[in-house]
């Protein structure tokens, strides 16, 4: 079992930045890959950003890549989001998730474990 908890959202000017956490309490996470998605008012759920278990790999959507930098500390069982550069169209509910499978994967379906989301607002 997984429980995740995100932070860090909130009002920004486009251009601006914020740093998203993720922070994740139970035995798995060490062991899981994490992921990063999230959903603008009246669309799907999309992906943003995945970590392997080990930190080794990353992987990115194409609207994010060279302004998001996603990271973990697995001493502090959290996961982060960093994101500069922001623009409008970043506007939606920010959310973790985690794979215990530890399938790099794109596809919500395969995340198992999910928070609360946080919602992240960039102004023009």
């Amino acid at each position: 079992q997984v429980q995740l908890v995100e932070s860090g959202g909130g009002l920004v000017q486009a251009g601006g930045s914020l740093r998203l956490s993720c922070a994740a309490s139970g035995r798995t996470f060490s062991y899981s890959d994490m992921g990063w998605f999230r959903q603008a008012a009246g669309k799907e759920r999309e992906f943003v950003a995945a970590i392997s278990w080990s930190g080794s790999r990353r992987d990115y959507a194409d609207s994010v890549k060279g302004r998001f930098t996603i990271s973990r500390d697995d001493a502090k069982n959290t996961m982060y989001l960093q994101m500069n550069s922001l623009k409008p169209e970043d506007t939606a509910v920010y959310y973790c998730a985690a794979d215990s499978l530890s399938r790099m994967s794109p596809k919500l379906y395969d995340y198992d474990y999910w928070g609360q989301g946080t919602q992240v607002t960039v102004s023009s």
